[in-house]
């Protein structure tokens, strides 16, 4: 054989062993994630060869499967309140993948979770089909119904979010304006259209507003800068006045901060009237003091700063809120108001307001409480698991204090319920360098305690670009306070 040939031997016979090595890395590599790919048409036949497990909400299924006459896709996911309950249970469409619950536990629910391979061994000796497993979930369906109905019956943009402070379950998780999932379930070309004009929509009925979307959360993260303040010992009697002068001027900085409540109420007012009042000059005075690293260290013990996990299941359940890095002066006493570069997503706030309506131990918030299998046998179970201590059980009484004194004689008495103890705290958020040309978003935070043990945290995060409604009329007290109380009349009981 002579040179040339020799070569184009030898070339072909690497290209062969190349071919062999690709294969077999293929099939025992890159098998399982390539059989789980979205991407893979097989996938997404076999997602929906059989119904799928439910999605359970205080017992009941909020999720169900209907046959078709498709001889790729037997069956189609269909839902119960889809656009109430699509912050929580996502969505699980022929033709877009799913999202959510129904993409976390896509294995559990499709029935091709690994534990169940023993039953579809049986199954195929027996000829039955195969089932899916279920997921419970912590939702309380008359607090989740109330937290959309305010939602929606104000017409606004926003999100609800409310937790059990002693075990850290979900109870609400409302966004709105939200979608119906059964509308690009299959995956026609109409299907696929009107998923695209969701995605087009000015309202972003795809955004899940209590877990993915950050805001400045305004006057509500006061209720944190107290706690850090009373913490670290900036602040010692929540009773006696400060040196705080209304209006504040920012430190390095020609501007000066008033208050709505005005001078003669805020001038070096004690942070128990700050609290009830909402005075801006207290809070930055505080913050102020503090330093950036002390209020950043307190901001973190609540949960800023890093990704919120259910870790017992591994699902991501909400993006970081952040307190920033490397403030200034005039940065670091704006976020003792809740402006400047500070961000947060409902869930965050409602954590915060849960921590410290548990005597400052933050719990780990989770939203599935327990997997079935199809013969309804536990996969796996959910408990209660404490993040952090926060802050020392002394300072958040002491918070504790200031929110009841808001809502029994302040800006959050709209609140107020018979026969539970309230702790409240409004907000308003401006947005965007040009103040005046931009509405302020809306918040308040509360909670709500009985006599038996009984606890409940809320969040309410309102937009209300939607809304026809006058700057002035813009208020957490005035638009979120009902919706806060409805939710926790609905956890607690009338």
């Amino acid at each position: 054989m002579n040179r040339p040939l020799r070569h184009i031997a030898i070339f072909c016979g690497l290209l062969v062993l190349a071919l062999l090595l690709r294969a077999n890395w293929l099939q025992h590599v890159d098998r399982q994630e390539l059989a789980q790919n979205e991407h893979n048409a097989r996938v997404r036949f076999e997602r929906f060869s059989t119904p799928r497990g439910d999605i359970i909400v205080g017992g009941k299924a909020v999720t169900g499967s209907k046959e078709t006459d498709s001889r790729d896709y037997a069956f189609i996911r269909t839902t119960k309140d889809g656009p109430m309950y699509a912050p929580v249970t996502g969505y699980a469409s022929q033709g877009r993948g799913t999202s959510l619950l129904e993409r976390t536990y896509d294995s559990v629910l499709s029935g091709q979770d690994d534990r169940f391979a023993f039953r579809h061994a049986k199954d195929v000796l027996t000829g039955q089909p195969r089932r899916g497993g279920d997921v419970i979930t912590t939702i309380d369906a008359k607090a989740q119904k109330a937290g959309y109905k305010g939602l929606t019956d104000l017409g606004a943009r926003g999100a609800v979010v409310a937790l059990d402070p002693s075990t850290g379950k979900v109870l609400a998780l409302a966004s709105t304006p939200s979608y119906d999932p059964d509308v690009f379930a299959g995956n026609s070309f109409k299907e696929s259209d009107r998923f695209a004009a969701l995605e087009k929509d000015k309202g972003k009925p795809l955004a899940n507003r209590p877990l993915r979307e950050t805001y400045p959360p305004g006057s509500t993260f006061k209720i944190l800068t107290a706690a850090a303040a009373l913490e670290h010992g900036v602040v010692t009697d929540v009773d006696a006045r400060t040196d705080a002068v209304s209006p504040y001027p920012l430190p390095l900085a020609s501007n000066k901060i008033g208050s709505e409540a005005g001078d003669a109420v805020c001038n070096k007012a004690s942070m128990k009237t700050a609290m009830q009042f909402s005075c801006n000059n207290v809070f930055l005075d505080a913050a102020s003091e503090l330093g950036e690293d002390r209020m950043r260290e307190t901001a973190e013990k609540f949960g800023f700063n890093e990704d919120v996990y259910a870790e017992e299941f591994g699902d991501l359940l909400a993006t970081k809120s952040l307190y920033p890095p490397k403030l200034d002066k005039p940065g670091t006493a704006l976020t003792g108001m809740g402006q400047g570069s500070l961000t947060s997503t409902p869930m965050q706030m409602a954590m915060v307001t849960a921590a410290l309506a548990n005597d400052g131990k933050l719990m780990q918030p989770f939203i599935v409480d327990e997997l079935r299998g199809p013969d309804l046998s536990t996969l796996e179970k959910n408990e209660p698991k404490e993040m952090n201590q926060a802050v020392s059980p002394e300072t958040a009484k002491k918070v504790q204090e200031m929110m009841e004194h808001t809502a029994k004689e302040g800006s959050a008495q709209r609140a107020l319920i018979d026969g539970v103890t309230v702790g409240g705290k409004t907000g308003t958020a401006q947005r965007g360098v040009n103040v005046e040309d931009e509405v302020p978003y809306g918040w308040f935070v509360s909670y709500g305690k009985k006599d038996d043990g009984r606890s409940v945290a809320v969040a309410v995060f309102i937009d209300p670009t939607d809304m026809d409604i006058s700057r002035s009329d813009i208020s957490g007290g005035r638009l979120g306070a009902p919706i806060a109380k409805s939710v926790m009349q609905a956890v607690l009981g009338d």
